[in-house]
């Protein structure tokens, strides 16, 4: 039996032209109707949709970013080390809400991991490059070489988190999305002195983070005279809240109660204190920040912790950059989003 030819009708390709003839329009309306073009009556649109789903047809990307000038692709940069991204719930939740969100603009998620100064050549040169139609960049430190990037290309970016202190200028030039810290961090040791605590600790984040900072000026807005040997410096990992705790209680073993500036810090402080043979939360209440899931629930007992929607603003991220894609005159508009107090078991 002779072997098909290969532009046998059965192994073609569609063809845009195929995609025209089928929806009775010219090769140049169906390619502004599939490449993402304007000016189309929608009578037409629907028939060239219908000619495009009923033939299998694939747009060539080359063609729509001539047509739309979209690459159809958005870098997400995160500046941490691979193994805290790949172990910290924190991050699988942002990046959920970025990608599902990202969906609906039929665009890709680009993940870009900085672990180090060397890593910003590699991204620099990815951003000269025009390969994303945006950025969003989250987990900033103070001393990031990322923000100076961005201006320097004036790719379209929105911030994960408050890139800077109020009076940087930073924080004016490009939108961001966070939640509210410090107003979170406020409810958390309030709900501790309601319970009769009364020598209550901290375990702060990394103080090159802007959210740390609001947590440790939210703990101090309600304790304005607390001791500083109750406040222990942490990294928002497990590892670093077990360290920080086994300080505390080295320090101040008479304390009662302690916040954690997440819960990944909050379930190290916990091991330890079990270790002690410290009972949480009759002899030390104990209360987190984040509301992950996998984390909180898991605890025992489980833990009562601040929520922040992370799912929600990763989406609202995207939003945002969207906006300022289709509308470059549009003003930089930043949110912050509200926490809640969720009470469990430990405090």
């Amino acid at each position: 039996m002779p072997r098909p030819t290969p532009d046998a009708p059965h192994d073609a390709r569609p063809t845009l032209e195929a995609v025209a003839a089928r929806a009775g329009v010219s090769r140049a309306t169906a390619s502004r109707v599939v490449n993402g073009g304007a000016g189309v009556r929608q009578p037409l649109v629907e028939q060239v949709r219908k000619a495009v789903e009923e033939l299998g047809y694939i747009p060539n990307h080359a063609a729509r970013t001539l047509v739309t000038r979209r690459n159809g692709a958005v870098a997400v940069i995160i500046d941490e080390p691979e193994v805290r991204i790949f172990s910290d719930p924190f991050f699988s939740q942002h990046i959920r809400g970025i990608s599902r969100e990202l969906n609906l603009y039929d665009s890709q998620l680009v993940l870009l991991l900085v672990e180090g100064s060397g890593d910003f050549d590699r991204v620099t040169r990815y951003l000269a490059g025009g390969h994303v139609d945006g950025v969003l960049a989250f987990s900033l430190h103070t001393d990031d070489e990322l923000p100076a990037v961005i201006r320097r290309f004036r790719v379209p970016t929105v911030y994960g988190g408050r890139p800077g202190r109020p009076d940087t200028a930073s924080e004016l030039a490009v939108p961001y999305v966070d939640c509210d810290n410090r107003g979170g961090a406020r409810e958390a040791v309030r709900h501790l002195v309601s319970l009769g605590r009364r020598h209550i600790a901290h375990i702060a984040g990394p103080r090159d983070q802007t959210s740390a900072l609001d947590r440790i000026d939210g703990y101090f807005d309600v304790l304005p005279d607390g001791d500083p040997a109750l406040v222990a410096d942490g990294d928002f990992t497990a590892e670093g809240g077990a360290r920080a705790m086994a300080g505390l209680l080295e320090r101040r073993p008479d304390l009662d109660a302690v916040f954690a500036a997440n819960d990944l810090m909050a379930s190290g402080a916990l091991r330890v204190l079990r270790e002690h043979g410290r009972r949480v939360p009759q002899d030390v209440a104990l209360v987190g920040f984040d509301d992950m899931d996998s984390v909180a629930e898991a605890t025992d007992p489980s833990l009562t912790t601040v929520r922040q929607d992370v799912v929600g603003m990763g989406r609202l991220m995207v939003r945002i950059l969207m906006e300022r894609l289709n509308d470059a005159t549009a003003e930089p508009s930043s949110v912050i989003t509200p926490t809640e107090l969720i009470h469990r078991a430990s405090a």
